[in-house]
């Protein structure tokens, strides 16, 4: 599968991925194609990564093992129509195009095809993302496994169903925005308590990554942890009680299933 890998698109996110999996040693630079319709993206990412760069997607995808899209959805069929002639029986596509479903890219690339569903989010572009890998029934268990392997290059993830789609867009996809609006609430006490603001953010980032790390390494149950940091009478038991009155626990919730029912409608 790594004898060759085509990257179709070298956006954010699929220059993210091409990074993690050479940083990874996963697959060689010499048997990685890249191209997009931008001459300078794809001269930029080649010259980077030390691979072949071309902005002919026929000639990028002819041979490949793995076939990646990281196009955007409203291009994805045009594309995609163009160069699937061109890709090798037995190769494995994987698309990160947002909301475009197994089904449309059976019918763009034939029912026959091993294709495979992923839903990355945007820590991928600093190593530590999240996605979610939704393969067809063409995809056989020894290439779900790899094409799983290829993603923790850069982070973590997990295979999850298709009718789940909605869910990880939710908790994940979207959910670096809900992170952001909590930092940004939390600078902002700080400012107000005095702190400068560079500072303020400094301290909000790092606290939600050193929790973030510490639940995943150790697996602690978050509630495990806040009670471990809330002592009776305490500073935070005083927090987290004020965070409860103000709703915060069931304003995440529905934000998330906003966000879902917003992928299901598109």
């Amino acid at each position: 599968m790594a004898k060759k890998f085509a990257l179709i698109g070298c956006g954010n996110m699929g220059t993210a991925i091409a990074k993690g999996i050479v940083a990874a040693g996963l697959i060689a630079p010499a048997d990685i194609v890249v191209s997009d319709v931008n001459e300078a993206s794809q001269q930029r990412l080649a010259a980077e990564l030390g691979c072949t760069g071309t902005c002919d997607n026929i000639e990028a995808v002819r041979g490949a093992r793995l076939v990646l899209i990281a196009v955007k959805p409203q291009y994805l069929d045009g594309v995609v129509r163009d160069f699937a002639p061109a890709i090798a029986p037995d190769a494995v596509v994987v698309s990160i195009a947002a909301g475009v479903a197994i089904a449309r890219l059976e019918g763009l690339l034939g029912t026959d095809r091993k294709i495979v569903r992923v839903m990355p989010n945007l820590p991928a572009m600093v190593l530590a993302g999240m996605s979610s890998l939704t393969p067809n029934a063409n995809v056989s268990a020894e290439e779900t496994v790899r094409v799983k392997e290829l993603f923790e290059s850069f982070g973590r993830a997990e295979i999850v169903p298709e009718h789940l789609i909605d869910a990880v867009i939710a908790v994940s996809g979207s959910s670096p925005a809900y992170v952001c609006v909590f930092i940004e609430a939390l600078a902002d006490a700080a400012v107000a308590e005095g702190m400068p603001r560079a500072q303020a953010y400094t301290f909000a980032e790092q606290a939600v990554l050193g929790t973030a790390k510490y639940l995943l390494e150790t697996g602690t149950h978050p509630a495990v942890l806040k009670d471990m940091v809330s002592s009776p009478a305490g500073t935070t038991i005083e927090a987290v009680a004020a965070l409860e009155a103000g709703g915060m626990r069931a304003a995440v919730v529905d934000a998330a299933r906003a966000a879902a029912a917003r992928n299901r409608a598109m």
